[in-house]
């Protein structure tokens, strides 16, 4: 493994998308903006419905709505055999509320898909004949082989999912923007637990579960997958999601801010953090 990288300063951002947590205060409440913040169509109040969006853009949605709902189903595949197998009874309560939740953002995601009819129909009966070893990301083709599996998946690729989330609040796609607060809100537990489970393992060893050279090993197996989960640096499709307004940040943006993030997390509790380039697949 090559030696740890220091944190990088977070990158600006490449569009006015900089300030789209702008939220309106009315009344004491707090309400999404109902324009669009950022891309071409900045300012023009926000697509509802699939029959509203130029030809492009709604083949766009449904593509991003599909490897968002393919990554949920899968990784209620990947987690489901430790329900029963999680080392302690709080573990495997935890994994149970992270299983529901991934069926819950599965079903918004589909929800969002019905709304292009036909076309998004197709896309969802064949989102759900889908199983291991069939999904769009290599991740989450991956089995859980160890618990450690389970607590570096959770912290380090939950964490990009969290991410790709961010990126889509207050986007150009009213439906979508407001999926988006739930679905970060429950996330966060995915975080934690991932977080949790390295942390313990690291510290406690076999008085909790494992080792902390299990927790490395499993760090340097899921972080170049997470890392690989952003895209290619140069995506063609990142450029128009932002110009769309429906993405705020370009992959590679996206990825820097995740490595100033998780480094200080992971030597917090020993664990090395890989450079950006080991075992990547996609760069």
């Amino acid at each position: 493994m090559h030696a740890p990288t220091p944190p990088r300063p977070v990158p600006p951002a490449s569009t006015p998308a900089a300030n789209v947590s702008k939220i309106i205060q009315e009344g004491g409440t707090v309400e999404p903006v109902r324009e669009i913040l950022w891309g071409s169509s900045a300012g023009v109040r926000k697509y509802e419905s699939g029959e509203e969006l130029p030809g492009d853009m709604r083949k766009l949605v449904i593509r991003l709505m599909v490897v968002q709902a393919d990554t949920e189903f899968a990784s209620i595949q990947q987690h489901r055999p430790w329900l029963d197998s999680a080392p302690t009874l709080e573990d495997r309560w935890i994994e149970a509320r992270i299983v529901a939740d991934e069926a819950r953002h599965g079903l918004q995601a589909c929800r969002v898909l019905r709304d292009f009819g036909e076309d998004g129909q197709k896309d969802i009966d064949e989102l759900l004949t889908k199983r291991e070893g069939e999904h769009k990301l290599d991740a989450f083709n991956m089995k859980f082989e160890r618990w450690s599996d389970v607590g570096a998946f959770t912290c380090l690729v939950d964490r990009v999912g969290v991410y790709q989330l961010r990126s889509f609040q207050e986007c150009s796609y009213g439906p979508l923007a407001r999926a988006m607060p739930l679905m970060l809100s429950e996330e966060q537990l995915h975080l934690n637990f991932g977080f949790s489970v390295l942390r313990r393992m690291a510290q406690y060893g076999p008085k909790y579960s494992g080792s902390k050279d299990e927790a490395q090993a499993a760090v340097n197996k899921w972080y170049p997958r997470a890392l690989d989960m952003f895209g290619h640096s140069n995506s063609d499709t990142s450029r128009r999601a932002i110009e769309y307004g429906l993405k705020r940040w370009t992959n590679e943006e996206a990825r820097e801010r995740y490595i100033h993030e998780v480094t200080p997390l992971l030597t917090s509790i020993g664990l090395q953090v890989p450079t950006a380039d080991f075992d990547r697949h996609i760069r």
